[in-house]
C-alpha cells in the first residue's frame, strides 16, 4: 500500500514507519528509501495540518454551540457561571472565573462574580486592583496576558491577596483575556492549570474569541436587567398613579359630600359627624380659644396644655400634625386667622393619600361653617386690629371717640388695664401669634404681633402679675425662652402709646443686661424703672421703696428715715450709728427691727439696701430743695 493510501484512509504515523521497515527488509534502492521517507515525512505534515484543522473546527463549532446556549440563559449570575464553565470544557482548564469591574466607581478594581472548579472560598468575591494580577494589564492593553507559572513569574505586578488565592487554589498557568463590549472593557475572563502549562497561539486565541462571545452576552444581559428594572419601575409607578388616582376620587368624593352639608346649612355637629364616617374615628372640633365646640363618638382623655401645644404647632406648620397618642390635630384657619383645630383619634392608623389629605379638607369645611357662623366676629377682630393700631399710635386717640368703639367690642378700655410685651427668643413666632389670638379672647383684650414680639393690652392693674401669667402659659408652650416687659396700670385711651413705650423700654433693657427669658415692669426694675417710665417720677420710686418709713415716721413723730440715714452713713454700724445721732446703741437696734416690720426682713440684702439708699439721698434731695424754695419765696416777700 503506497502512502497516499494509507493517508488517504487515515492511517496512523506508525504504519508509515512500518512501511518503511518493510522496503528496507525488501532492500530497495537507497533511492526507493529515499524517496519514501520523504513522502512519510510529508504524509505526517499534512496528517498534523488536517489535525489542526479539525482541531480548530472543533473549537469554532463548540463557541458557535456556546454562543447558541449563551443566548438562552437568564440572569447575569446564571450567564456568568456558564461562562465560566464553558471556558472550562473548551480549553481543558482545571478552574475558570470571571472579574467585572464596579460601574459606579472604576478606580475600585474588579470582583471576582464567578468561579467553575474551584476548592476553596477565597475565589469569588476577591476584590483584584487596577495595578496588579494579569487582569490588570488586560484593563489597561484590551489584550489577552498570560502566564505558564503566575506565582513563579517576576515579570508580572503581583498582590499578596491574588497571589494568596492562587496559592490556596493550588494555580500555575493563567491565562486572562477581556470581557468587553466594542472598545469598552468591564471585565476579565481567566482560565488556569494546578500545573504549569505553555498556552498555544491557537488556545489564546480561541480563549480570546469566547471572551467577546461572552462579552456580548454580559452586556446583553446587563441591559435586559436595566430594561426589566426600567419596566418595573414603569409598571409600580402606573400602579401609584392609580393607586393616587383612586385615593383622589375618594378624597374628592367626600369633600364634595362635606361641601354639600355646609352650602345646605348645616350646623357643626352634622358636619363633624359625616367626616366622622369618612375618616373612622372620634373627632373633637375645639374653637379659637380652646372651647369644645363639637365632639363625635369617645375621644380619650387629653390634658388640655398638651392640646393646646399640638394645636399652636398645627397651626404653626399649616397643616395637620400628628399627636403622639396616635391621633391628629388639624389647623381650622381661613386667611391666616386662627378659628380652631379638629382633633381626630382615628380607629386605624392614617395614610397620608387619603386619611390626612381628607382631614386637612375637613379643616377647611369646619373654617367655612364657622365663618359663616362668625361673620360678625370675625368683622369684630378687624376692628379689634384697627383700634389697638389707634391706641399705640403716636396721633392722640380721640377718648369720646374710642371708649364707645371699644364697649361695642367688649372692651372697657376706660377701666385698669395693662400692657405687655412677649419676645419668643430664638424663634417660634408661629406658635406665639396663635397663642397670642386665643388669650386675647380669654382675657377680652387686644392683641398684635410686631417683628416677632407680641403685644398684649388686657385688663388688669398689676402688671408683673399679667407678665407672669403670660410666661407661665408662652414659654412651655414655644419651648423657648421668652422675654417680658409690663407696664401700667392704665385706665383710658390716651396714655395706652405711653404705656406701651414704657413695657418696650423694660424688655429692651433687659435685653442689654443680658437677662432674657425675665420678666420686668418699671416698678420692679427699682431705680431703673426711674429712668424708664414716662409716667412714675422720683415721687413714685421713694414711695415704693421707703414709703411705709416715710408714713410711720409723719403719723407717730418717729425718727427711723434719720436713723436709715446715719445707719448707712456709719457703714451698717449700730454702735457708730448711734454715737452721731446721740442716742443709746439700744435705741438704734430698736428702730432698725422697726425698719424691718415695715421694709421686710431682706431690706439690708445688698440689692435692696442700693435701692434704699438710693431713696434716702432722693429724698433728703428733694426736701433741701423744696426748703430752698420756701426761704427763697419768704425773702422775697
Amino acid at each position: 500500500m503506497s502512502v497516499l493510501e494509507l493517508l488517504a484512509t487515515g492511517a496512523p504515523t506508525a504504519r508509515f514507519e512500518e512501511l518503511l521497515d518493510t522496503a528496507r527488509r525488501e532492500e530497495a534502492s537507497d533511492a526507493t528509501l529515499a524517496e519514501l521517507d520523504q513522502a512519510a515525512r510529508l504524509a505526517s505534515r499534512v496528517r498534523a495540518l488536517i489535525g489542526h484543522a479539525q482541531q480548530r473546527e472543533a473549537g469554532l463549532a463548540a463557541l458557535v454551540d456556546t454562543a447558541h446556549d449563551l443566548t438562552l440563559v437568564h440572569g447575569m449570575d446564571a450567564l456568568l457561571h456558564e461562562i465560566a464553565r464553558r471556558a472550562r470544557r473548551l480549553l481543558n482548564f482545571d478552574m475558570a472565573y470571571i472579574g467585572l469591574r464596579d460601574t459606579d466607581d472604576e478606580s475600585a478594581g474588579s470582583l471576582i462574580r464567578a468561579a467553575e472548579g474551584d476548592t476553596t472560598s477565597l475565589s469569588v468575591g476577591l476584590k483584584t486592583s487596577e495595578d496588579s494580577g494579569l487582569g490588570s494589564l488586560v484593563q489597561r492593553t484590551g489584550a489577552p496576558a498570560w502566564s505558564p507559572d503566575y506565582l513563579a513569574d517576576k515579570d508580572l505586578p503581583h498582590s499578596p491577596d491574588i497571589d494568596a488565592a492562587v496559592r490556596a487554589e493550588g494555580l500555575h498557568a493563567i491565562l486572562a483575556v477581556p470581557l468587553g463590549h466594542g472598545t469598552t472593557v468591564f471585565g476579565t475572563l481567566y482560565g488556569a492549570d494546578r500545573k504549569v502549562r505553555h498556552f498555544t497561539p491557537d488556545e489564546i486565541s480561541l480563549m480570546r474569541s469566547l471572551g467577546k462571545l461572552a462579552g456580548v452576552a454580559v452586556e446583553r444581559a446587563r441591559l435586559l436587567e436595566d430594561t426589566r428594572a426600567e419596566v418595573t419601575e414603569l409598571a409600580l409607578d402606573t400602579s401609584r398613579a392609580r393607586s393616587s388616582l383612586h385615593v383622589q376620587r375618594r378624597v374628592e368624593a367626600a369633600y364634595i359630600r362635606l361641601i354639600d352639608l355646609v352650602l345646605g346649612g348645616c350646623d357643626p355637629q352634622t358636619l363633624a359627624e359625616a367626616a366622622a364616617e369618612e375618616l373612622s374615628g372620634a373627632l373633637v372640633v375645639k374653637d379659637c380659644v380652646g372651647r369644645t365646640v363639637v365632639v363625635t363618638g369617645t375621644p380619650p382623655e387629653l390634658a388640655e396644655d398638651d392640646v393646646l401645644r399640638w394645636t399652636y404647632d398645627a397651626h404653626a406648620a399649616g397643616r395637620p400634625v400628628p399627636m403622639p397618642e396616635g391621633g391628629w390635630v388639624a389647623p381650622v384657619t381661613a386667611g391666616g386667622e386662627n378659628l380652631g383645630a379638629i382633633l381626630l383619634v382615628p380607629d386605624e392608623p392614617l395614610t397620608d393619600d387619603f386619611g390626612v389629605r381628607l382631614l386637612q379638607l375637613t379643616a377647611r369645611a369646619v373654617a367655612l361653617i364657622l365663618l359663616l357662623q362668625r361673620t360678625s366676629t370675625v368683622a369684630h377682630d378687624q376692628i379689634r386690629d384697627e383700634l389697638l393700631e389707634e391706641l399705640l399710635s403716636d396721633i392722640r386717640p380721640q377718648p369720646r371717640q374710642l371708649i364707645p368703639r371699644a364697649r361695642r367690642l367688649g372692651i372697657s378700655i376706660d377701666e385698669p388695664h395693662v400692657m405687655v410685651l412677649a419676645r419668643p427668643e430664638g424663634g417660634a413666632e408661629g406658635r406665639a401669634a396663635a397663642w397670642a389670638s386665643s388669650y386675647a379672647h380669654r382675657m377680652s383684650g387686644l392683641m398684635k404681633v410686631r417683628e416677632g414680639c407680641v403685644t398684649l393690652l388686657i385688663p388688669g392693674e398689676d402688671p408683673l402679675a399679667a407678665a407672669t401669667a403670660v410666661s407661665g402659659e408662652l414659654t412651655p408652650l414655644v419651648g423657648r425662652p421668652v422675654t417680658i416687659g409690663a407696664a401700667g396700670p392704665v385706665s383710658g385711651p390716651d396714655r395706652v402709646a405711653q404705656t406701651h413705650r414704657e413695657a418696650l423700654s423694660c424688655l429692651e433693657a433687659l435685653t442689654e443686661l443680658g437677662n432674657i427669658g425675665c420678666v420686668a415692669t418699671p416698678q420692679q426694675m427699682g431705680f431703673l424703672g426711674v429712668l424708664l417710665s414716662e409716667t412714675h417720677g422720683v415721687s413714685d420710686y421713694v414711695e415704693s421703696v421707703i414709703g411705709p418709713v416715710l408714713t410711720y415716721d409723719a403719723q407717730r413723730f418717729t425718727e427711723l428715715t434719720r436713723t436709715l440715714d446715719a445707719y448707712f452713713a456709719s457703714s451698717s454700724s449700730p454702735t457708730r450709728a448711734a454715737s452721731d445721732l446721740h442716742v443709746h446703741p439700744n435705741t438704734v437696734f430698736r428702730r432698725l427691727e422697726r425698719v424691718a416690720e415695715l421694709l421686710g426682713a431682706n431690706w439690708q440684702d445688698p440689692e435692696r439696701a442700693l435701692e434704699i439708699q438710693l431713696a434716702l439721698r432722693l429724698h433728703r434731695t428733694r426736701r433741701t430743695l423744696r426748703h430752698r424754695h420756701t426761704a427763697v419765696g419768704t425773702v422775697r416777700d
